[in-house]
């Protein structure tokens, strides 16, 4: 067994041991939620209860049993774009999981580099050591890793300050009325779905999305979109709150897809793709910024929505 202890500072007193522990650690609430009905998450060494509300000066104390420390390695194809002691950059594909989860034990982005990298870091959580940032699984694109604590502490510093570089290209559904602009709407948890996230909230995290448009295509447009914060499903929780949803995300919008005279084009993922990643290297201070294209299946729909109009 591994056991970790935290100690909460002022400014992060207040928040549910739940939520605070998942932060702390890398964590997922329902691995917390598990760790605390075994007695293995304790306040001040003694038992506690997800909904208690840390203090200034309590320590957390978290207790991982060894069977659920098990990353296994295993031989699947990655793209990696970089690679020293300290991290990992890779261009993930579409339909890949980042780390193992329930319905998603192996095959993971973090299995596969358990396999290629020999080395991973030893925080993060059990499952998902050097996450520093995620994208969902029919998102692809550019990914960091790390791969060493230091290396983790780091990055983990830049997306909190904000001074990561990150653009994405996206297909959304209908014209906008603009060449480019910016949302500035606050996300939070939807109180009517735990699992959404929502623009239509009380108190949502300040959340900013700037965009371009690349193209206007026919009831769709290819735009760029950067991110000023990192809130979970920013782009597609904020395009959908205007009105022009990520093409096949099933989630928000639920745009699967566009009429034609002679047929529908079908969208069975999400159009959404991480461009460009840009850090400063943890170690060396130098800036880095790597690049992804898009891929074949986002490329053959804009193809499909420039040639095909209503007949």
């Amino acid at each position: 067994m591994k056991k970790t202890e935290f100690q909460i500072s002022i400014e992060e007193a207040g928040k549910r041991v739940d939520v605070q522990t998942s932060e702390l650690s890398g964590i997922t609430r329902s691995q917390v939620h598990h760790l605390i009905e075994k007695g293995l998450v304790q306040i001040n060494h003694l038992p506690t209860k997800p909904n208690y509300k840390t203090k200034y000066g309590d320590t957390i104390s978290i207790t991982i049993p060894d069977e659920d420390r098990t990353l296994a390695p295993e031989n699947i194809p990655l793209e990696i774009l970089y690679s020293d002691d300290f991290l990992i950059v890779v261009n993930k594909p579409p339909d890949m999981v980042i780390y193992p989860a329930a319905g998603h034990s192996s095959g993971t982005l973090l299995n596969a580099i358990a396999y290629h990298s020999k080395k991973l870091a030893s925080v993060g959580g059990p499952l998902r050591p050097g996450v520093v940032h995620r994208l969902d699984k029919d998102t692809s694109g550019v990914m960091v890793v790390a791969l060493d604590d230091s290396a983790y502490y780091n990055l983990v510093g830049q997306f909190k300050q904000r001074s990561i570089n990150r653009k994405y290209k996206a297909l959304i559904y209908g014209t906008l009325k603009t060449v480019s602009g910016e949302i500035v709407l606050k996300i939070g948890r939807s109180s009517s779905d735990r699992k959404k996230m929502s623009t239509k909230v009380r108190k949502g995290k300040e959340a900013v999305t700037t965009w371009r448009v690349i193209e206007s295509l026919t009831d769709a447009t290819l735009i760029e979109a950067k991110l000023l914060t990192g809130r979970t499903h920013q782009i597609r929780v904020h395009f959908a709150s205007i009105g022009h949803p990520v093409l096949g995300d099933k989630t928000y919008g639920k745009k699967t897809s566009i009429e034609r005279g002679s047929g529908k084009i079908l969208f069975p993922r999400q159009m959404l793709h991480a461009e460009l990643l840009g850090f400063t290297h943890p170690t060396t201070g130098e800036y880095m910024e790597f690049r992804s294209e898009i891929p074949q299946d986002m490329r053959e729909k804009i193809v499909l929505l420039k040639n095909n109009t209503r007949g």
